[in-house]
């Protein structure tokens, strides 16, 4: 039976994690689910119960346990170290693509390894820029007979449309960039867009008067 691979992408962390045990409860394997999420962002979020170890050291250092255990996925959640992406918390398959069988420093990126996955380059693009801005990122690998109950479970926390994250970043973005220093181009959901200051004469471009909304 076909198999591919559902991604959606969430701005909260809590959102990610409930998805998880959702999809758990809803009888996917934990072997078949993913959880990548940004290590600030999931630092933030208050009242979780999965286990955190280690510190943030070199990019590409495994930190702790990158793939689940026997217990549920977020049982097994670790700490990781993305290159391009940065420190990040996570659990699952795709960890151990990213790992090679999950020992060692990380040896590829998040966007080959979703594309390999068999997601759209574009969007893996959009995930790796948004795990790097704060976002989390559940992947879960389906047979067609699930599919359509998966996404209805995934659907449920109100994940990313990565279309619209994609115009977010505006036109000229031409997509991930791992060699990027910081965070520069990264989107956050409550993240104020820079607006341009008065030219030489004290006007301004047309719909970025401080005076008006964008």
């Amino acid at each position: 039976m076909a198999q591919r691979t559902i991604a959606h992408m969430y701005d909260d962390y809590q959102d990610a994690q409930t998805v998880v045990t959702n999809l758990e409860a809803a009888g996917i394997p934990h072997g078949d689910i993913s959880l990548v999420a940004n290590a600030e962002a999931r630092g933030r979020s208050a009242g979780t119960s999965d286990t955190h170890t280690g510190t943030a050291g070199g990019t590409g250092a495994v930190l702790g346990t990158a793939v689940g255990g026997g217990v549920g996925l977020l049982a097994g959640i670790g700490a990781l170290a993305i290159p391009g992406v940065g420190p990040v918390v996570a659990a699952g398959w795709l960890i151990a693509t990213l790992t090679g069988a999950g020992i060692g420093a990380a040896s590829g990126g998040l966007v080959g390894a979703l594309t390999g996955a068999g997601v759209s380059s574009d969007e893996a693009n959009v995930y790796a820029q948004g795990v790097k801005g704060g976002g989390s990122l559940v992947t879960v690998r389906v047979n067609d007979t699930d599919a359509t109950r998966v996404e209805e479970v995934m659907g449920r926390q109100g994940p990313v449309d990565w279309q619209q994250r994609r115009a977010s970043y505006g036109s000229d973005w031409s997509g991930f960039n791992p060699a990027a220093a910081g965070s520069a181009g990264d989107y956050s959901a409550d993240a104020e867009r820079e607006v341009p200051g008065p030219g030489a004469d004290g006007s301004y471009v047309p719909g970025t008067d401080p005076g008006r909304r964008l």
